[in-house]
């Protein structure tokens, strides 16, 4: 009877101490910050030096820019799309061939991943944060030739302006693809290709689902808002390609 007791006791406080842990009700609202909310001053005496700061990193004036930039003009590519990929491309090039003495041959990236324009004028590190807000990062993935055909078709199927360097095509009056080439060679279907593009897009990201058919990765370890900077602060005045990638019968 003693154990009995004891047991009874201690399945009481069991079951009393779960009971008041259960979560019966989960409360919340939207709190929006604006202009008008009200700052705490010892909070903004903190963080001011350090806004100073990253303020000046990003208006640091870089380059100057003698176009608009803008990814809704144009049918199949956009400026500054083409500038893009030629970035991502060039830049991931030189990465990847000191590792692996290889050299990068397409660079796909996705027409959605740029969020803004850029401005005539003069160029800051802004404008790349602006532009690549995110945090992806810049991957050589092996490639067959055959999924790049499977992007060539999701291309035209997507009526975007998807941002490609390395690789050219004519779509046809029907709607199809023909002449598809890497670097200006016809595409072999089971030849390996070195893709260049972003971890996003390389894990299937944007509905490109044939990227995953990739059988090795190499990661880069550098961000594509990085490569703007670094491509900002090499250059005087911003060249924008004007190769023509994309034909339409």
């Amino acid at each position: 009877m003693k154990h009995f007791g004891l047991i009874l006791t201690l399945l009481t406080f069991f079951t009393t101490s779960n009971a008041q842990d259960v979560v019966s009700v989960i409360e919340g609202k939207q709190v929006k910050v604006t202009e008008a909310a009200e700052t705490k001053a010892e909070y903004d005496a903190v963080i001011a030096p350090y806004r100073s700061q990253v303020n000046r990193d990003l208006d640091k004036i870089l380059a100057y820019n003698p176009v608009i930039l803008d990814k809704s003009k144009g049918q199949w590519q956009s400026n500054i799309g083409d500038l893009m990929a030629k970035i991502t491309f060039e830049k991931g090039n030189k990465v990847f061939e000191e590792r692996t003495k290889k050299k990068v041959d397409v660079c796909i990236l996705n027409h959605g991943g740029i969020r803004a324009m850029i401005g005539q004028g003069n160029i800051t590190a802004r404008n790349a944060f602006e532009v690549m807000p995110f945090e992806n990062a810049a991957v050589v993935i092996e490639i067959e030739g055959k999924y790049l055909v499977d992007f060539v078709t999701y291309f035209i199927k997507e009526k975007k302006p998807h941002p490609i360097a390395g690789l050219t095509f004519t779509i046809t009056a029907s709607g199809v693809a023909k002449d598809i080439k890497v670097n200006n060679e016809p595409i072999v279907l089971d030849k390996v290709y070195n893709l260049v593009t972003n971890d996003y897009l390389a894990s299937g990201g944007d509905k490109m689902e044939f990227l995953k058919k990739s059988t090795k990765t190499h990661v880069l370890d550098y961000k594509l808002r990085d490569m703007i900077i670094d491509y900002f602060i090499d250059v005087d005045i911003i060249k924008v390609p004007t190769d023509i990638k994309v034909t339409q019968e």
